[in-house]
């Protein structure tokens, strides 16, 4: 392979349950891609959890039909946006582990979050929520400034996503049930959903695992119906949900200088690409209040988009490359 043909970027957004993968060539179209599962550097350690992205890596290059020599690099720029990247020890953690595979030329790691802020807007100007799982915010300007979290659980601040949602249900049923806390419809709809009759039973089903702890998510859902269908306490919790995200995104704003000027807000997330009526009404009036000229979207382009953007950004790519990347993905690419 010839160095003046070189594809331009991998592109790497790599979540907590899934990752996907593509190979950008220099005029902006799409070599190869690949999906996979998702990436937990906190749990396996930085060098195993990009020895599995690698496997993923080979499948898009396999796609693309390239045949790299080992220890080549295949690409001019790695651009990977990784979930539990918070720290600024973690990112080069990361990155000495992905430079060490010899992909490209260049790396740049950075948080997933900077991902779904970059799909989202025409250039790197902004500030993203993403509320999934769990919840962050990450803000971007052209000039490289960026505002970001250390997202790291409760001990940095945080609170939502939605297992939080699930277990603030879990806490507020059980006390409605045994008289510590005032009533609640999740009393009721959170066992029945798992088929039982009391949260008592929830609570031993969930406490000796005869229902895993996983499942506690599929909650989430139900605590929404549950507030839209006018109960208090489930409606304070989804209201609850709704400052925390405008919090971030409010202060991510005023760092970057951007509380008074137009400027994109993007929320993504299966909590807010879910658009349930309740939150979303409630973010939107909390962020405009504070920043009046903001416009707030909720992404619908997949964080791998935004990953290439990214990488053409740091490349120097000129706007009609990211307008065939972006087409691409507008074609109907998998999110």
């Amino acid at each position: 392979m010839g160095l003046t043909r070189l594809p331009l970027v991998l592109a790497v957004d790599a979540g907590n349950s899934k990752t996907d993968v593509a190979i950008v060539a220099a005029d902006g179209s799409v070599l190869g891609t690949a999906r996979g599962g998702g990436f937990q550097p906190h749990v396996v350690g930085a060098d195993a959890a990009v020895g599995a992205l690698a496997l993923i890596v080979a499948d898009a290059v396999a796609a693309a039909g390239l045949d790299p020599a080992p220890g080549v690099p295949f690409v001019e720029h790695v651009s990977a946006c990784l979930a539990n990247a918070d720290l600024p020890t973690e990112e080069r953690d990361l990155e000495l582990a992905v430079n060490a595979r010899g992909w490209g030329r260049s790396t740049q790691i950075a948080n997933d979050t900077f991902a779904l802020l970059r799909a989202g807007v025409d250039e790197p100007r902004g500030v993203a929520v993403v509320c999934g799982a769990g919840i962050n915010c990450a803000g971007m300007l052209p000039d490289g400034r960026t505002a970001r979290f250390a997202a790291v659980g409760r001990i940095s601040g945080d609170w939502g996503g939605g297992y939080a949602l699930a277990e603030e249900a879990l806490w507020w049923a059980a006390r409605a049930e045994d008289g510590r806390g005032g009533p609640t419809a999740l009393a009721t709809e959170l066992p029945r959903y798992f088929g039982l009759s009391s949260m008592y039973d929830l609570i031993e089903a969930l406490h000796l695992e005869h229902i895993a702890p996983s499942r506690k998510h599929e909650l989430t859902p139900l605590l929404f119906k549950t507030a839209e269908a006018g109960d208090s306490v489930a409606r304070a919790i989804v209201i609850r949900q709704a400052e925390e995200i405008v919090a971030l995104a409010c202060v991510a704003l005023k760092r970057l200088d951007l509380l008074g000027e137009r400027a994109d807000v993007i929320l993504g997330g299966g909590v807010l690409a879910a658009r349930h009526p309740l939150l979303m009404d409630a973010v939107a009036e909390g962020i405009t209040a504070r920043a009046p000229k903001a416009a707030i979207e909720v992404v619908t382009a997949p964080p791998v988009l935004g990953a290439a953007l990214l990488g053409l950004d740091r490349t120097g790519a000129g706007p009609e490359v990211r307008s065939r990347l972006r087409a691409h993905y507008a074609a109907g690419e998998p999110k």
